[in-house]
């Protein structure tokens, strides 16, 4: 197993977060997303990448393990964050001119495992509530 350049022990955590948000964005690509905004970052949350699915727009939050020993990438979005990733697509979704009640609109999770090597793109993830 080769180690990519942004897995080497130099790395620091946010250059390995940001090179697995890069692989991320460009998997969702290849299934026909369309990039609309990166790292949308306000007092209340973030949203790792905010992408277009035909009329939809798409909050992702991306997740990397390592390895599994104490849960998977999926398993770390906890029920906080996920009201912290509402809470600023909410935020996203009125400063862009649309409504959270009008516009159609989902929560993602992309979960990437063994180096990039394993993508799980996981529709629906996160529900409101």
């Amino acid at each position: 197993m080769t180690l990519l350049p942004w897995n080497k022990p130099s790395a620091s955590k946010r250059a390995v977060g940001k090179n697995y948000e890069e692989l991320a964005k460009d998997y969702l690509g290849r299934q026909g997303l369309v990039p609309l905004t990166d790292n949308f970052t306000v007092k209340c949350g973030e949203v790792d990448l905010i992408m277009r699915d035909k009329s939809s727009i798409v909050f992702i939050e991306v997740k990397y393990r390592r390895n599994q020993n104490y849960g998977t990438a999926q398993e770390m979005v906890t029920r906080a964050k996920a009201k912290k990733i509402e809470k600023a697509a909410t935020l996203w979704l009125l400063k862009n001119g649309l409504s959270p009640y009008d516009t159609e609109f989902r929560f993602d999770v992309v979960a990437i495992h063994e180096q990039g090597n394993d993508i799980n793109w996981i529709k629906n993830a996160i529900t409101q509530g």
